[in-house]
């Protein structure tokens, strides 16, 4: 369940987070962004320090070269 909910929260906020971290590794606890970075391990690492106990869920915002468009 939280990671649907986790799932949720990149998706509305979408356009937001494809501006601000293009290219990046995010790392989310409860709906809160808790590291950002270039590699998914460094962000996973800094999120585990500072939330060893709870789930963390990392995603990726790609680039806008990275994206395929469906026509």
């Amino acid at each position: 369940m939280a990671e649907a909910v986790e799932k949720d929260f990149v998706a509305e906020h979408s356009q937001e987070l494809f501006e601000r971290y293009p290219g990046k590794y995010l790392a989310l606890v409860d709906n809160e962004i808790v590291a950002v970075g270039r590699s998914m391990l460094e962000v996973f690492k800094r999120a585990e320090e500072k939330y060893p106990n709870k789930l963390i869920r990392i995603s990726y915002i790609p680039r806008e070269d990275e994206l395929v468009m469906l026509l």
